[in-house]
């Protein structure tokens, strides 16, 4: 097994995920397997990692990469979670999942991705090139009123409407195709570009969510958890922004607080049907971790426990 990339909040990660040396545990959002690395690092020899990744790149790197025959590799979305846990007949035993959201510094850092704003690219932004329409594909056809909606709900844009009106008008006579393309038009249709921030961030940052459909798998997902951890299995998610760690939250929050169906539901009977504890507070990065690797500044990771 070799691997020299480093994830973020690696360490308060392992501590969340309590690892067992003989558990089983679900990286769902393998990457590039800095998480998978010490996961494994930590088990014993009876112990189990299954890991999932929609990113053909990243399955090629792991079968490479990630000699061990305590780990698996699954390419597909994590919102397959509780089929895939259920093929490899552990539904019900894994000990911990982890969830590492958003987009992984290779997928950044290559420019034939489309995902960075920086880099000159086709306009894909798929995390599987083979599966969906790209980025490009959508912004050719899709009506202003829906590309809209898409940059103020998923990019949080305030300029959501500037921003749609330009594309729409841009495309008219130049295909929009490339990734310095739709910077440009984003970043002269902002007026107010916030300090430290690239004009076009909220832009990638909705069009990446709405073609790889995140924030419904990460709901999809969320939703097979509890069938899959034993109890007393961990959850552990890193999120980087606040659409992320806002469904985190509130899962989390309503599982650990009882699900009250009705108003005046006794609150021993609300309590009964509480099935996780939340573990501590939301972590962020340090310092030291944010100088070292800025993609941490914006990281959260929250930590729950099955109860049963």
């Amino acid at each position: 097994m070799k691997n020299e990339h480093v994830s973020v909040l690696l360490e308060e990660t392992m501590a969340g995920l309590a690892i067992k040396p003989d558990g089983i545990y679900i990286d769902a959002t393998f990457g590039r397997g800095g998480h998978s690395a010490a996961i494994l690092n930590a088990l014993g020899a009876t112990g189990k990692l299954l890991a999932i990744d929609k990113d053909p790149e990243a399955i090629a790197f792991a079968r490479q990469n990630f000699e061990d025959a305590r780990f698996k590799i699954t390419q597909a979305p994590f919102a397959k979670l509780g089929e895939i846990a259920q093929q490899n007949a552990v539904s019900g035993k894994v000990d911990g999942v982890l969830l590492d959201l958003g987009v992984s510094s290779p997928q950044l850092d290559d420019p034939e991705r489309g995902f960075s704003f920086l880099r000159e690219g086709p306009l894909d932004m798929r995390m599987d090139p083979h599966s969906g329409i790209s980025a490009a594909e959508w912004l050719a056809t899709a009506k202003e009123a829906d590309i809209v909606k898409v940059l103020f709900e998923y990019g949080e844009e305030k300029f959501a409407r500037r921003i749609a009106r330009a594309i729409v008008n841009e495309r008219v006579d130049n295909p929009i195709n490339t990734t310095t393309q739709l910077a440009s038009i984003a970043s002269a249709a902002n007026p107010a570009w916030e300090r430290n921030k690239h004009p076009a961030t909220r832009t990638f940052q909705a069009v990446r969510i709405f073609v790889n459909k995140e924030l419904n798998e990460l709901e999809n997902c969320l939703e097979q958890v509890l069938e899959v951890l034993a109890i007393g299995g961990r959850l552990v998610v890193i999120s980087f922004h606040s659409l992320e760690d806002r469904i985190v939250k509130r899962f989390i929050r309503r599982h650990s607080h009882g699900e009250q169906l009705l108003a005046k539901l006794p609150i021993m009977a609300a309590e009964e049907r509480t099935r996780m504890r939340t573990i501590g507070r939301v972590i962020t990065a340090n310092e030291n971790e944010i100088t070292n690797n800025p993609r941490s500044r914006s990281a959260k990771l929250r930590i729950a426990e099955k109860l049963l």
